[in-house]
């Protein structure tokens, strides 16, 4: 029997606002969401390096516009060694259903680097509707991105 008078999204009662706006500053903290990354891109931000986590072969057949390919499997403290620490490092990978973007954000923070994941990855790049880079060159992002992202 179907209680009607039982919440289900109240059974846990809701945050304080100040715990809240506490938690959602930190994961904005952690991630950043493909919107955001092409209005940097497209505005020339020098303070992120978008990384591609996933194999060269996937950067080739297509990847975000200025992102460098640096496979998360191949970063090892040598290679981290020759980042730039004053920069912001955003990596991703194919979308949801891949931890490459993860492993590399580890990775990098291990190495003492500032990371955020790009939330959805190269999936949610595309649903955004955004322009792909295919073969080996980096490529940009230049001009601007409409004004509004619809959220």
């Amino acid at each position: 029997m179907v209680n009607e008078d039982h919440s289900a999204v109240l059974e846990f009662p809701p945050a304080k606002p100040t715990s809240m706006a506490a938690m959602m500053y930190d994961k904005l903290c952690y991630h950043t969401d493909a919107w955001d990354v092409a209005q940097d891109l497209a505005n020339g931000i020098k303070d992120i390096v978008v990384i591609d986590t996933r194999s060269f072969e996937h950067y080739c057949a297509g990847h975000i516009p200025g992102a460098i390919s640096l496979p998360h499997k191949e970063m090892t403290p040598e290679h981290l060694a020759e980042l730039d620490n004053t920069r912001v490092y955003i990596t991703y990978c194919d979308g949801i259903g891949c931890n490459g973007s993860t492993k590399g954000a580890w990775k990098l923070a291990s190495a003492g680097l500032t990371v955020k994941e790009l939330l959805g990855g190269l999936d949610f790049w595309r649903r955004d509707q955004h322009p792909i880079q295919t073969g080996e060159q980096q490529g940009s992002l230049p001009g601007a991105i409409a004004s509004n992202c619809g959220c």
